[in-house]
């Protein structure tokens, strides 16, 4: 039977596909298969945000999460999810202690919605991912971990600083940012053996962060993934969001589009990337250029589903105006 729904949780909406369900049921048939692995599980933590970050400082170098924010891991035990120093299944990311100039609590609702649009309106392989609350009535944003296989065994995963084998000691305090989306699509063809359609797929996700204004699309931010057969293919994207919104006056991007001094001669003239940088890069690739015009005006033709999730998203009202805001001004910059 579908449960009564908090007062604090939206009523007839899934939290992780945002999809309509009837009311009481928190999550639709594909999230419960995909998220839970057919397991039916509340959406309410049996722990607050305070326990959290006594949880956090327990377990600080226990769990192998990369990445600067706040989180811990997650595995289910009889449908309930509780923390765990090891073989978590999921990593649970709430409202960062750090204060951003715009929208802090927004970002749990913003990398879900972001998450979102990429897998459901951009086709892009992402994790499974939701939002969850604590039991003090706080979003946080949870996602299942891709680096297991069926019997729930790790598989082998790196990120491209560790295939270009960069570190803080090799690269500097820098080392994430020192690079470019070229010289990705270099590692990419260097470790994968099924480029020609990785290649096509990493081109996507670089125009989708571009597009939702994701300045923090980083080398630790695409990985490559072990696959059955043994060898490694683009792993699901992670860590998806506009950053833009919560940081207004940061570069359109984490990493310039090509190596060295190269631009286009369009980004001579406006000083930021349209079209013809694009194109240029999915040459840069082996991408043809009618399978790059087709993603690129696959943003435009889009809009209109883009702009219904935004609205079915938790995004507070003024964060979904920003995030709409910058959608529609980078659709802009690629149309031409």
């Amino acid at each position: 039977m579908p449960d009564k729904t908090p007062s604090f949780i939206p009523a007839g909406r899934c939290l992780s596909t945002l999809q309509p369900t009837k009311e009481g049921v928190h999550f639709s048939a594909p999230a419960v298969r995909e998220l839970w692995a057919g397991h039916r599980v509340r959406p309410i933590l049996d722990f607050r945000k305070e326990d959290f970050l006594t949880i956090q400082r327990e377990t600080a170098g226990r769990i192998s999460i990369s990445g600067v924010q706040d989180k811990i891991s997650l595995r289910l035990d009889r449908n309930k999810l509780v923390p765990t120093e090891t073989r978590g299944d999921y990593i649970l990311k709430p409202i960062p202690l750090a204060s951003f100039p715009m929208f802090t609590p927004d970002i749990p609702a913003n990398e879900h919605l972001s998450m979102q649009l990429a897998g459901q309106v951009f086709g892009i392989r992402t994790a499974a991912n939701s939002l969850v609350y604590f039991a003090d009535g706080e979003l946080a944003y949870i996602t299942r971990r891709f680096d297991r296989n069926e019997d729930g065994l790790p598989l082998a995963q790196e990120d491209f600083c560790q295939l270009s084998k960069r570190s803080p000691d090799t690269a500097g305090a820098n080392y994430k940012y020192d690079s470019s989306y070229e010289e990705v699509g270099q590692i990419l063809k260097r470790f994968s053996p099924s480029y020609r359609i990785d290649a096509e797929k990493l081109f996507r996700v670089i125009v989708f962060n571009y597009v939702i204004g994701n300045g923090d699309a980083h080398l630790k931010n695409f990985s490559l993934l072990e696959t059955p057969l043994g060898d490694f293919s683009l792993s699901p994207a992670y860590d998806l969001l506009s950053t833009s919104i919560h940081l207004p006056d940061e570069t359109r991007t984490a990493l310039d589009l090509f190596d060295g001094d190269f631009e286009t001669e369009s980004h001579r003239r406006n000083a930021y990337y349209k079209r013809p940088d694009f194109i240029e890069l999915a040459s840069r690739f082996g991408v043809s250029e009618e399978r790059a015009l087709q993603d690129l005006e696959l943003f435009d033709q889009r809009k209109d589903a883009v702009v219904t999730m935004i609205e079915r998203s938790m995004l507070s009202e003024k964060a979904k105006e920003a995030y709409r805001a910058l959608y529609e001004d980078r659709c802009q910059a690629i149309r031409t």
